[in-house]
């Protein structure tokens, strides 16, 4: 039987993410995969979610910054349409995401009769980020708890626990959940009902909505 009294407090972090430019750039479609096939993994995870921690982020149609470049840079819909689509939380890895990025990229250059190319300025910057974590000021002591912290956290910190911590963790999952497991199997359905939350095509703030309303319901 798990003592509970041994289970540490979750504590909630906070988080910045310092960008810097990859080294690297394209003015069209093929240099995007040339490009996008030799960089930093780093430069891959910014460009699905570093946006996110923008403070003028609007979730758009377009997932990810390849998808809007595309569709905003090369004019062309049907392949925005395809990498926006793309949902990083399937894959193992970022190697695998890279790969599902570049094989999209590969069959659509197989319809191109003609490759076309942007202006100096219009051309794609691939840029890659390191993470800064930080302590807040945020406790939980007991499961119970979350009904009133959640709605507490900063956009930051459910992008820490949340979305950093599934390439992050061995589990491959979020922070809570891992702690939820500590409890034994009384949270199992809990923890199953947070992880079935896709944050990818929710913004930070919807995300916590939905995570909210999950835990409302499992421990009310």
């Amino acid at each position: 039987m798990t003592n509970l009294n041994s289970i540490s407090p979750f504590i909630v972090k906070n988080c910045s993410l310092a960008s810097i430019s990859a080294g690297a750039r394209a003015g069209s479609l093929v240099e995007l995969r040339d490009k996008l096939s030799m960089v930093n993994e780093a430069s891959i995870y910014y460009h699905f979610w570093g946006g996110r921690m923008s403070t003028q982020f609007v979730h758009t149609q377009h997932h990810n910054d390849f998808a809007s470049w595309v569709f905003h840079r090369l004019n062309d819909h049907i392949l925005a349409e395809r990498l926006s689509v793309i949902d990083p939380t399937e894959f193992k890895n970022l190697e695998e995401l890279r790969q599902e990025v570049l094989e999209t990229i590969d069959n659509r250059l197989d319809d191109y009769e003609v490759v076309l190319w942007t202006k100096r300025e219009d051309q794609f910057h691939f840029i890659q980020s390191t993470i800064i974590v930080f302590d807040s000021l945020l406790t939980i002591e007991r499961p119970e708890d979350l009904i009133h912290i959640i709605p507490r956290l900063p956009p930051n910190s459910i992008f820490y626990h949340f979305i950093d911590a599934r390439a992050r963790t061995s589990e491959r999952v979020d922070d809570l959940s891992i702690w939820l497991k500590m409890f034994g199997d009384r949270y199992e359905a809990l923890i199953k009902a947070i992880q079935e939350i896709d944050p990818y095509f929710l913004s930070l703030t919807q995300f916590k909505d939905e995570l909210l309303l999950t835990i409302q319901h499992h421990l009310r």
